[in-house]
């Protein structure tokens, strides 16, 4: 499709909320990538990065494919993701250590409205959605209360972290580091940027090319083939993940992931927190995060009109 260059900066921008959620473990960019109405378009565009396209580039030129894999549309989100990691990551991380129960609430919030925003998209709620719907949810909701394993490093197990953590960071509801933390890969993968294994490194980013890949092509067959079916299972994520990014938490444990610390907590009631609750706050950030969702719902259509 044709974009000005004002279509591709809303892109762009998109990337950058999308980079910015995947730096909270908990959140994933492809709630992000869904409730801004791009999802469908990324993973089709993913999906375009195959043989046929370097059939194309050999025969018909840099141009042709680059239109094949919707390069343009690929380039300004990429370009957002990058900006927000290497600029925002700082700043959220920094949020999250001062202002915990604040930044948890304005994502339970959005996370909330980006259950309605996706849900009403169900057209039936016969009884393939709603099994589909509830065993999301509570597989969701379950990953989400698993510990940590212990560190690993080994070259194969790096790459299958590599591709499940990319497959999560594309499905709504999942973070792609809550899994990595979760198979105990976080540490060593963060010891490997540090210390230049390029050898690890190298390996961890083959998982992911191979993930994105594959998981693109079932999740593209799935929309094609099973609509209904897959936005129910998509919205089962989405209410399940809602354990990871409860505002209120009670530390079980720490543990030592490398040079990292991780903790290791449950949910708990804002009455039985350790510490100020701020239901106040929190009560207005989640409110200004569920409002958020349906000020973009209310602009993209506006803009389709």
């Amino acid at each position: 499709m044709q974009r000005s260059f004002i279509h591709y900066l809303v892109i762009c921008l998109k990337g950058i909320a999308m980079g910015a959620s995947d730096v909270v473990p908990g959140v994933s960019g492809g709630t992000i990538a869904f409730i801004s109405g791009i999802y469908e378009e990324l993973i089709t565009s993913i999906n375009n990065i195959n043989l046929q396209a370097l059939t194309i580039l050999r025969k018909e030129g840099i141009k042709k494919a680059w239109q094949h894999v919707n390069g343009n549309f690929m380039a300004a989100l990429l370009l957002g993701i990058a900006i927000s990691i290497l600029s925002l990551a700082k700043l959220v991380h920094y949020l999250l250590n001062e202002y915990p129960i604040m930044v948890w609430s304005f994502f339970f919030g959005l996370v909330v409205a980006s259950i309605f925003f996706v849900g009403k998209q169900i057209k039936v709620w016969d009884v393939k959605a709603i099994v589909g719907f509830a065993g999301a949810a509570i597989l969701a909701y379950y990953i989400t209360t698993l510990p940590a394993m212990n560190q690993h490093g080994g070259y194969f197990y790096m790459f299958i972290s590599g591709a499940l953590a990319i497959c999560a960071m594309i499905l709504p509801g999942i973070s792609g580091a809550f899994i990595l933390v979760l198979l105990g890969s976080y540490g060593t993968i963060l010891g490997a940027l540090s210390a230049f294994d390029f050898k690890t490194i190298g390996v961890f980013i083959l998982g992911i090319i191979v993930g994105i890949l594959s998981f693109a092509r079932l999740l593209k067959y799935l929309f094609t083939h099973y609509e209904n079916l897959t936005l129910a299972i998509l919205t089962g994520f989405i209410l399940g993940s809602l354990n990871k990014i409860w505002p209120w938490k009670l530390v079980t444990e720490i543990k030592k992931i490398g040079d990292k610390t991780v903790v290791l907590d449950q949910s708990t009631s804002p009455f039985n927190y350790d510490g100020d609750p701020q239901i106040i706050w929190a009560i207005a950030l989640a409110f200004v995060g569920f409002l958020t969702i349906f000020l973009l719902e209310k602009v993209a259509i506006v803009k389709n009109k």
